[in-house]
């Protein structure tokens, strides 16, 4: 990379908005920003600096010993890159500074980057030094990432290196170079360098340990006896069991038993039963080496089998390089020139450190002439109590463990949770990781008993450089025959481990020419774990071994049963979660409008985008209503989960009923607003009210009446966002409507506004979820969305789109509703009507009237009927209503009759008796037409019928 961040637009103000107070998370890092919060909390101000200064640092001799040729070598290979490498103390003061070209050392002086200078971050802000102290890990810290303002010319990368064994952080090394020199490769670098100083630090902790074997050594041969090479293989040697006929089981408790004895400096024996009715003592003794090490060793005599043959020293895996071994001289001293090849292929189950004696002339077999009376004996171990590789092994592990603890089940989903294991274990356990599920725990479901030929899917692959040839890959099915050690372990629900894979007939019985391909790539070694969570079989994952030369072992089959025990109770979280999740989303989905309704008032689209936490309570609705007229809905109900999506159905669903009954907008959200109420306190709920989720803190509501006739909107919202409007020009207003509170807190009317709309226009209804959200504040998005909608003459489904692009991250922390409608007008050619005086002689007119005009438009198949309905309606109103009276006709997807007039006294359907002489008029409307109903308007009410068209 030879741009550095902040010129491509990651950081220009990041900075400066931070130390403003401003919020910084979509352009930082995390472990960039968590240093800055750590900075500002220090108290440090970025365009000043005070560095404390310590002459004569240095770090001990040991440490230097093992860095100094790791530093050289580095320090060779970046001698042409312009960079400096630093060596800070544990506690971030710089005790060395190598290389660098005279330029880049000057510029580091003038900042204090320089020997003796305290570079911690309570004191310097973010660094490669200070920082991966306080991030007790690896960073890369370039340009304005820095926290000072001095220190953002620069490019660094730090890495803290530990004592392999305690795990104590022993110093910082950093690279620094200018910024535009900067290259994320540095980290893994200085990470490379780190590492190897470590391995440095473990071989002196070997060297210890055979400096303690050459003591042992010392102290055998002064008591009398002689060493003794293994010489040829005892039979049977090779076939799992040493010369003395000692089996694998034998040889690990063995060296088990020997472990417990070497770190209880209480104890000085102890027995051990192995097969075939022998005893083993075992003895711990202290030691001490020529130059003052102090250490313990512990033999082993074995009671009632053969003779030994020689010591059959167990070996840990091989050091690099050749191994200096203690041989004995003549007058019993110990000398460490001559070198013997280290071991190329360690036995399984090697916990502690242990050296093999050298090729040597045969001698007596060694003895031992005190505490085992000069029996025949053996060395099992040799090292420090609680050091030495157990201590090692141990350490590492616990460290997979609770990196797999952090790291594993971090999300909520099956999939996702099943990379993080195979990313966990790659590498440090393993070298290639599958993961094996059914279908029906990636659905959510109960899944099946698992055993042989049962389908799995392949979710997750993890290699450490290249999926091995020929395996199955992520996605596909794979059905394991019964003979393999995956079917086995479905099977019988227990681990299966394969040290030898080309032994394992089974294995390559699924596929013998494809795993035959599989062997020759190199993977030598499988252990397959069933994902076992609460009881229930959830699948299987598979750890293959091919970089690593080493076979698993028993402990390595330990260690990955306790990782897919951890993996196998998230997935399983994972797995109920989403079928809450998937139950909730069908009920959500259940509950909203499904197609579109039959209009012609507006042409409409509209998108549902549930939230990245769940299933929430936004809603929308196109309802038909009378008069060619169309109500309009979104809302939004606090919350989420299936409590959000039954109260938003019954809202919806509350919205349909009232919206059936004609009443004006702001009567509609009163209604809605008392039945909120009643929810919240728990009115007709099945659960208890005592429950604290029981009730519903409240929910929002924007509610529309567009009129095609008129071309008036009436609008009214309860909390909700504000509308927008966009006029066929393109011109975007947001529309002036009084907010109203939030349905369910009741007491306060709420307020309307009417528009007139030109045709075409834009109606943009929405949630809050699209404009508003952690990293954005609603003005900013009310912008952002007028920006987007400023288009003209673009198509609803269209204006979709590019809302959603423009303002909706991939993974929205809330549920969002869009609605966008495009308005339409009933031409006056489809409208006819009259007004009538109050006299009855008017109803032959209307009658006429109305035939003439169903002519006029071809439908003279409804004029018996219309003429019907018309004059019922007519006389009804002339009768017994007050004020003027208008006839009006529409032809829209129905034939639409409609009689107003200045009453609020609505009729009333009812049978008439045999000898009642009225009554009967309303009876036979509603026969005559598909639906009719009483509309109320602000003069008196409507009457108005529907009839189908031919």
């Amino acid at each position: 990379m030879s741009v550095a961040w902040d010129d491509i637009g990651g950081l220009v103000d990041a900075h400066e908005r931070f130390l403003a107070g401003a919020r910084v998370e979509a352009d930082v890092r995390g472990s960039v920003l968590e240093s800055w919060k750590r900075c500002r909390s220090a108290g440090l101000e970025p365009g000043h600096l005070l560095l404390p200064y310590e002459q004569g640092l240095t770090l001990d001799e040991r440490f230097l010993r093992a860095a100094d040729p790791v530093l050289a070598e580095l320090a060779a290979s970046l001698a042409e890159m312009g960079m400096t490498i630093a060596l800070c103390d544990a506690r971030g003061r710089m005790v060395r500074r190598l290389d660098g070209d005279r330029r880049l050392r000057d510029r580091l002086d003038e900042v204090n980057f320089a020997p003796g200078f305290d570079a911690s971050e309570p004191v310097a802000g973010t660094n490669g030094v200070g920082t991966a102290l306080a991030e007790r890990g690896p960073i890369y810290v370039v340009g304005r990432e820095h926290f000072a303002d001095c220190l953002q010319p620069f490019a660094c990368a730090g890495s803290p290196v530990r004592d392999p064994l305690s795990g104590r952080i022993e110093a910082v090394l950093d690279l620094t170079c200018l910024r535009d020199d900067g290259d994320p490769t540095m980290l893994r670098l200085v990470r490379a360098a780190a590492r190897d100083i470590e391995g440095r630090l473990l071989e002196q902790a070997t060297d210890r340990e055979r400096a303690l074997l050459a003591a042992y050594r010392r102290a055998a041969l002064g008591a009398g006896g002689a060493a003794r090479p293994p010489g040829p293989p005892a039979p049977g040697h090779g076939d799992g069991h040493d010369g003395d006929g000692l089996g694998r089981i034998d040889l690990a408790l063995l060296r088990e038993r020997a472990e417990e004895l070497i770190a209880s400096p209480g104890r000085t024996l102890d027995e051990v039963a192995l097969s075939g009715g022998r005893m083993a003592t075992l003895l711990r003794r202290q030691v001490m080496g020529a130059a003052g090490e102090t250490g313990v060793a512990v033999e082993a005599r074995i009671l009632g089998g053969p003779r030994l043959s020689g010591l059959g020293l167990p070996t840990s895996p091989p050091v690099a390089g050749p191994v200096p071994v203690a041989t004995p001289e003549a007058d019993g001293s110990t000398a460490t020139e001559r070198e013997a090849p280290a071991p190329t292929v360690p036995p399984p189950a090697v916990l502690v450190r242990a050296v093999a004696p050298p090729p040597l002339a045969p001698q007596p077999v060694e003895t031992v002439g005190d505490i085992l009376d000069g029996a025949e004996s053996r060395l099992l171990l040799v090292g420090e109590p609680g050091v030495g590789r157990l201590a090692v092994l141990a350490r590492r592990r616990l460290e997979l463990l609770h990196e797999a603890g952090i790291r594993i089940g971090t999300t909520l989903d099956v999939t996702r949770t099943a990379e993080e294991l195979a990313e966990v274990t790659v590498e440090r356990f393993a070298d290639f990781v599958a993961v094996d599920l059914p279908d029906a725990v990636l659905r959510g479901e109960e899944p099946e008993s698992l055993g042989g030929r049962s389908a799995l899917r392949r979710v997750a692959i993890r290699a450490v450089r290249k999926q091995p040839a020929n395996l199955y890959d992520v996605g596909d099915t794979v059905e394991y025959v019964p003979s393999t050690p995956q079917a086995r372990c479905l099977e019988l629900t227990q681990s299966v481990m394969e040290p030898v894979l080309a032994e394992a007939g089974g294995w390559l019985a699924q596929d013998p020419e494809r795993l035959e391909r599989v062997l020759a790539a190199g993977v030598h070694s499988l252990i397959t774990v069933p994902l076992r969570a609460r009881g229930t079989t959830l699948g299987v994952v598979s750890f293959y071994r091919s970089e690593k030369p080493a076979s698993f072992e028993d402990d390595d089959l330990s260690l990955a049963q306790e990782l897919v025990l951890r993996a196998a109770i998230c997935i399983d979280n994972a797995r109920r979660y989403t079928r809450e999740h998937n139950t909730a989303l069908a009920l959500q989905r259940s509950l909203l409008p499904k197609g579109r309704p039959e209009q012609s008032a507006v042409e409409v689209a509209y998108r549902y985008m549930p939230a990245q936490a769940g299933v929430g309570g936004d809603w929308f609705d196109v309802i038909p209503l009378s008069g060619a007229r169309v109500a309009l809905v979104v809302g939004d109900v606090v919350g989420h989960g299936l409590h959000a999506a039954a109260t938003m159905g019954r809202l919806r669903t509350a919205v349909h009923n009232f919206c059936s009954l004609d009443l004006p907008p702001d009567d509609l959200l009163a209604h809605l607003d008392d039945l909120v109420g009643r929810l919240d306190r728990g009115e007709g709920w099945a659960v208890e009210s005592t429950q604290a989720d029981s009730g519903i803190v409240g929910a929002t509501c924007l509610y529309a009446v567009y009129d095609p006739v008129s071309r008036r909107c009436t609008l009214t919202r309860a909390g909700h966002p504000l509308p927008a409007v966009v006029a066929p020009d393109g011109t975007v207003e947001f529309v002036d409507l009084p907010p109203g509170q939030p349905l369910g807190l009741g007491g306060m009317p709420f307020e309307t506004v009417e528009l007139e709309l030109a045709e075409g226009s834009q109606l943009v209804l929405y949630t809050d979820g699209l404009v508003e959200d952690r990293l954005r504040d609603m003005d900013s998005g009310l912008d952002l969305l007028r920006s987007v909608l400023a288009v003209p003459d673009r198509a609803p489904e269209d204006t979709c789109e590019a809302v959603l692009d423009a303002l909706l991250p991939d993974r929205p922390s809330d549920d969002v509703a869009l609605l966008v409608a495009r308005t339409h007008v009933l031409g006056r050619e489809r409208i006819a009507e009259w007004d009538l005086p109050s006299d009855p002689a008017v109803v032959s007119r209307a009658r006429t009237a109305v035939t003439r005009q169903l002519a006029a438009w071809g439908l003279d198949d409804l004029a018996f009927t219309t003429e019907l309905v018309a004059s019922e309606l007519v006389t009804n109103a002339i009768r017994h209503a007050t004020g003027p009276v208008r006839l009006r006709l529409l032809r829209d997807r129905a034939l639409l009759c409609e009689v107003s007039d200045g009453s609020s006294t609505s009729p009333r359907l009812r049978r008439a008796l045999t000898e009642d002489e009225g009554g009967r008029g309303l009876f036979l409307v509603a026969q005559l037409t598909e639906r009719w109903g009483t509309r109320y308007t602000p003069y008196g009410k409507v009457i108005w019928t529907e009839q189908p068209l031919p």
